[in-house]
């Protein structure tokens, strides 16, 4: 038959004929010991032909490809009418006589489930599930036919279009088939994952079941019996009727994980009971769960994730991920296209895991809670002390106050100078290399230049800056009880290179502010912008110039500059003219140096009360020389903590833009067919494609495909080898009730509109705004000079965004998980940087 097959034929025909659900079952019924419910699949064929015989089908289909997300009015009428349109369409007497056919072989007055299964469904990047609909316990030919069409038509449920339109696909290249298959008269049903979809632990298969079908417990309708399977222990979690029998649910257990092997990946499984026997109705992918890292080593393994200390947790490409491995000083692990370092040995370690549970309460609580919830289970083999290695590796604790550099106003300048050196060079060095010399150098270059940052001296600056303001902070609370005192002390110290580059941009504002052309032409420029656009404009020329010089300074940084693949704004200027109009906007002229000097002032009179204050204490005068020797250290060295991360995209960049030209000498010699599809391969493969004249097609698209689907997933700050997801949780009492809590990194209270902003070019500020967000890294200080607090997803004490609040003396609180849907665009909210919590305030209506 050129319509209908079985559903053993449906494994062999592959999602293209059979849709993915229908290839699922078609697997599962070829398994030996798996009872499939018996039936047949309408192919897409029999779609295909429907649909291309309505003109006025491909019209709607053509108006539909053109909508985004947004058209919330537009998906809904075009999406009704082409519904309409398919259930009204009679079948042809051909594919129909097939049908009957098929139903009389298996018995027409039996009752049916009639399932929709498409093309673009139950695939491991993207399951779709629930997007197109089923219906159970239809009898009798005519009333197959009717809901055959009913499925055809929900492909095009509102949901389903809103769904394809989120991950790419395009709904004139998506089909329809559909599974008949003899109801199964169910004592007991449900679902089973072969992963805990909760935890992501691969070694849990969590399952739900109730009584009867399991309809009502996919809709939500009841509540069902929860069971988890370990090994061969069997965990009841929930319910009040036993539906299954313990020796039943590891039966089903055993099945599930049998599945998962045929299919190579864990699975969703819906599952019924008929007289002692189980059947599955339906698997697929679970596409939820994050991936495991890429690692040799055996056993058990614990992972920190790289993104979270980065404030960067978006995938990243694999050129991306070379570069940063090899940059990095310890090996780091790939998964879901982030990266992880493994901490195992030094959680076994009772020396090396003090100093790691010290490192990580400092600078995110919630990886402490993490690791020691995985420390209380026992989950890690630890070394008795006894077998301690006798001479560990130490690395300078945090807050080891006699180990701090005394003040020496010529470190810091002598660092910069040399990585303005080391830059400079790079640039004439680097130039005229291709192919594998290429490759080589950067390889060579960046390892060497790593280890030079990460140097004795430039260490000694960070840790001094970072201990002196934990001393200030420490004793100024048990002193005086004054809580992160040195939070205003930081204020406006000088040299920081990121908290500078916030206040260029204002200055670069003034400029533009008293050219009104200049700035009606960046109101209504587009993506192509270049400062070379002002040049004939009045006023134009001083403004080209004024963008240009932030440019030559801060033009190799952007939003998530780890990635050497991400968009440089010197690369796309026109990413900096919404911030350059939001400048212009919100601020007077001279508002860079005005803030400044305030912060300075601040810090200036907060030093001057906490001495005042000190001199009044027993032994006050020693306390106050402290004191002032502690502020003096801050404010010399504190500003050094952003240049090294400033001089790792100075060096980035330059990597990058020789890079370019090598792709694009590939590009010429038809080695690759576009320069992006560089960012896709590593820098070994790149120099091999060099070398070797040809490159692999297939894996790039493979790459890209994968990368789509790692886009959608949120990294964890801890994982385990067994898939488990942790990301710890603040243990404080004494909160307001409904308080949002999270980690204190910047004091002060402050109260506001939020602005809950994913993408720093789509931003509209208002001066006093709060800004809300997942993450914040260096390239997002210019929005700092808006706003008047801070709150995200990711951070800790010492990442950028923090480091750079407390310097503008911006309240902030980070570590909030789902921030940036707990707290809605336009709230009033109030932000406790002292304390560590946020609160939605009320307002009138």
């Amino acid at each position: 038959m050129e319509y209908v097959i079985g559903l053993r034929d449906a494994d062999r025909a592959k999602p293209a004929l059979a849709g993915g659900k229908g290839a699922n079952l078609g697997a599962l019924s070829e398994m030996p010991g798996i009872h499939v419910p018996d039936g047949f699949c309408i192919t897409t064929r029999a779609f295909q032909r429907v649909a291309g015989q309505s003109a006025q089908l491909s019209a709607l289909l053509e108006q539909l490809a053109a909508l985004t997300v947004h058209d919330l009015a537009e998906i809904a009428r075009l999406g009704a009418e082409i519904r309409y349109l398919i259930e009204e369409t009679a079948i042809a007497g051909d594919i129909v006589d097939e049908i009957i056919l098929s139903l009389a072989a298996l018995g027409e007055e039996d009752a049916y489930a009639v399932r929709s299964s498409a093309t673009a469904e139950d695939l491991p990047g993207a399951s779709f599930a629930g997007q197109q609909d089923s219906f159970l316990n239809v009898t009798g030919p005519d009333a197959i036919l009717a809901h055959v069409r009913k499925c055809w038509a929900s492909l095009f449920t509102d949901r389903a279009i809103s769904y394809r339109i989120r991950h790419g696909f395009d709904h004139r290249k998506v089909h329809l088939a559909v599974v008949v298959q003899k109801m199964v008269l169910a004592e007991a049903s449900g679902v089973m994952f072969t992963a805990d979809p909760v935890s992501g632990n691969r070694k849990v298969v969590a399952v739900d079941a109730v009584a009867g079908l399991g309809e009502a417990l996919v809709g939500g309708l009841v509540n069902a019996e929860h069971y988890k399977v370990r090994g061969d222990e069997v965990i009841r979690t929930h319910g009040e009727v036993q539906v299954l029998t313990d020796a039943q649910i590891a039966e089903l257990a055993q099945t599930g994980r049998e599945i998962e092997q045929h299919f190579g990946m864990p699975q969703d499984i819906e599952w019924c009971l008929a007289q002692g026997q189980f059947y599955i109705v339906q698997s697929r992918p679970i596409t939820t769960l994050f991936p495991i890292p890429e690692t040799e080593d055996a056993g058990y393994r614990v992972y920190l994730s790289v993104g979270h200390q980065q404030m960067m947790t978006d995938a990243i490409k694999p050129l991306g991920i070379s570069v940063w491995q090899m940059t990095a000083l310890r090996p780091m692990y790939t998964a879901g296209g982030r990266l992880f370092v493994d901490v195992t040995d030094e959680l076994a370690s009772p020396i090396r895991r003090e100093m790691l549970m010290n490192l990580a309460g400092k600078s995110d609580p919630l990886v402490k809670d993490a690791l020691t919830t995985l420390l209380e289970r026992g989950d890690v083999v630890q070394t008795p002390p006894e077998e301690e290695s006798p001479a560990p590796v130490k690395a300078p604790a945090p807050h080891n106050y006699q180990a701090m550099l005394g003040y020496d106003p010529g470190i810091v300048p002598d660092l910069i100078a040399r990585s303005q050196a080391s830059i400079a060079n790079l640039k004439q060095q680097i130039q005229g290399l291709s192919g594998q010399e290429l490759i080589d150098f950067i390889t060579s270059h960046s390892r060497s230049h790593r280890q030079e940052m990460a140097g004795s001296r430039s260490f000694g600056v960070l840790m001094t800056g970072i201990n002196a303001a934990a001393w200030i902070n420490d004793n100024m609370k048990e002193w005086l009880g004054e809580t992160n005192a040195a939070d205003t002390l930081a204020q406006s110290v000088p040299g920081n290179v990121t908290s500078e580059m916030g206040l260029a941009l204002l200055d670069v504002a003034d400029v533009v502010r008293d050219n009104p052309q200049v700035v009606s032409f960046l109101q209504n420029t587009d993506e192509g912008f270049s400062p070379n656009d002002l040049a004939g404009l009045p006023g134009g020329a001083a403004a080209k110039q004024a963008i240009e010089d932030f440019l030559d300074r801060y033009g190799m940084r952007c939003a998530g500059e780890i990635d050497i693949t991400k968009t440089r704004w010197a690369e796309k200027p026109a990413m900096l003219v919404p911030l350059i109009l939001g400048n212009v906007r919100n601020f007077p002229p001279g508002a860079g140096k005005a803030k400044f000097e305030e912060g300075m002032r601040q810090a200036v009179s907060k030093e001057k009360e906490l001495t005042d204050r000190l001199l009044q204490l027993p032994d006050g005068h020693a306390k106050a020389a402290e004191l002032q020797r502690m502020a003096r250290l801050v404010r010399h060295y504190a500003g050094y903590r952003e240049y090294p991360k400033y001089d790792m995209v100075s060096h980035y960049f330059i990597y990058k833009q020789a890079l370019l030209r090598e792709a694009q000498r590939l590009v010429n010699a038809g080695i690759l067919s576009e320069k992006e599809d560089l960012y896709y391969l590593t820098l070994e493969e790149t120099g091999e494609a060099g070398r070797t004249g040809k490159t692999d097609h297939a894996l790039i698209n493979q790459r890209k495909e994968a990368f789509n689907g790692f886009e959608r997933l949120t990294p964890p700050r801890v994982l385990t080898s067994d898939g488990e997801v942790l990301n710890g949780r603040f243990r404080r009492d004494g909160l307001p009730q409904g308080a949002i809590v999270g980690l204190p990194v910047s004091t002060g209270i402050v109260e506001g509109r939020a602005r809950v902003i994913l993408n720093m070019a789509e931003a509209d500020l208002e001066e006093g705004d709060i800004l809300v967000t997942t993450f914040t890294d260096p390239s997002w200080t210019p929005l700092f000079v808006s706003i008047k607090g801070l709150v995200t997803q990711v951070g800790g004490l010492m990442t950028h965004g923090a480091v750079i609040a407390r310097e503008y003396g911006l309240p902030a609180v980070v570590g909030i998980d789902d921030v940036t849907t707990l707290i809605r665009d336009g709230q009033r909210i109030r932000v406790n940087g002292t304390e560590g919590y946020v609160e939605v305030v009320p307002t009138n209506t």
